[in-house]
């Protein structure tokens, strides 16, 4: 608040002046712009939903607004409770925090003081690691290729049909490829350059296909992007002939000039992330998947199925530029052939050591 200024009404610019406030000192904390409006806006619209202003909130209220958010045609899932509930709490840090002053200030001008009105009582218990969709999981090998078959043939149907698009159609399907043979998430897929693609002097055979080197990995408070190096993988080497036609054949055809994306369209520009949504649900329909599976099941798909090839957890780890190990572990769900494999071995083992002694 500005000294020596009297506002003519000064509850909603307090309420004004907080928010900007916390805006400052989330962009201080360098975090993105998207994620300070979406908490700026879940802030507003909870002041809407009660009347009130945050010095006049109680946690009756809070409760209230997860319990009206439940019970509607759509209700929000835990996660996104979750997430709305530490977006409030946050904000009510920064409010009841006496290094800012709010609380001396909203006594002064209104006899009340805000307070904290999210306590263990009323949040939604953190109690497992994993609780998106039990639907979403990897992809078998065998819906993995019906994916790749389905959206191969789709370049096929339309120049079947004569229609425009075929193009982007080979396009999409050497992408679908690409983000499961090197574990990508969309936006690493997204933001691949030709300058990305990388030689492994340990695997020559690959020749300029040998690893891909990811420069927009997932950010975690306010930090860059995350970059790592992707190696091809022998299980994968299919992917190195996808990748040569789709250079040398397919993407010229596009003009894209001097363009550095990997991904193109017509328009001589990058291909945007809600397109490489839409090549994974166009192949998915089109092969009769599950309508729950999306783009990230694929990355599921890659982890769960190098490790089903025997991988390192570290390695896999590192390929997939996961933080913890837990994470690797979460999106793991091997089949049975695997672990009866791996039951077999350690039976194997201790039947030797049986006839030792």
């Amino acid at each position: 608040m500005a000294s020596g200024v009297v506002h003519l009404d000064p509850p909603p610019a307090v309420f004004r002046a907080m928010l900007e406030g916390w805006a400052v000192q989330q962009r201080t904390r360098f975090l993105k712009a998207t994620t300070i409006q979406a908490r700026i806006e879940l802030v507003k619209r909870f002041a809407a939903y009660t009347n009130q202003y945050p010095w006049q909130w109680q946690a009756a209220e809070v409760e209230a607004f997860i319990d009206h958010l439940r019970s509607q045609s759509h209700p929000i899932v835990v996660s996104t409770a979750r997430g709305y509930q530490n977006t409030l709490r946050l904000f009510m840090e920064y409010v009841t925090d006496s290094r800012y002053g709010w609380q001396r200030l909203c006594e002064d001008e209104f006899g009340q003081v805000p307070t904290q009105i999210l306590h263990e009582w009323n949040s939604v218990a953190h109690v497992t690691e994993f609780e998106g969709d039990p639907r979403r999981r990897p992809l078998t090998y065998d819906e993995v290729q019906a994916l790749f078959d389905a959206a191969d043939g789709r370049v096929q149907e339309i120049r079947d049909r004569g229609r425009k698009g075929a193009l982007a159609a080979m396009r999409d399907a050497a992408l679908l490829k690409t983000v499961y043979a090197f574990g990508l998430r969309r936006r690493e897929a997204w933001g691949l350059d030709l300058t990305d693609l990388r030689h492994n002097p340990k695997a020559v055979q690959y020749g300029r296909f040998g690893a891909l080197f990811v420069r927009w990995g997932k950010s975690s408070r306010g930090s860059q992007p995350k970059r790592r190096t992707v190696l091809t993988v022998p299980e994968m080497d299919w992917i190195v002939p996808v990748l040569d036609q789709w250079l040398d054949e397919a993407r010229p055809l596009f003009n894209p000039g001097k363009l550095p994306a990997l991904w193109v369209t017509e328009r001589c520009d990058r291909l945007s992330r809600r397109s490489v949504n839409e090549a994974f649900v166009d192949a998915r329909d089109a092969a009769g998947l599950p309508a729950e599976l999306d783009l990230h099941c694929l990355r599921h798909s890659y982890v769960t199925h190098l490790i089903e090839f025997d991988y390192p957890e570290r390695f896999v780890q590192d390929q997939v530029g996961h933080e913890y190990a837990s994470t690797t572990a979460l999106y793991t769900g091997v089949g049975d052939e695997y672990r009866n494999r791996l039951l077999k071995r350690s039976l194997e083992r201790q039947g030797k050591l049986w006839g030792a002694s």
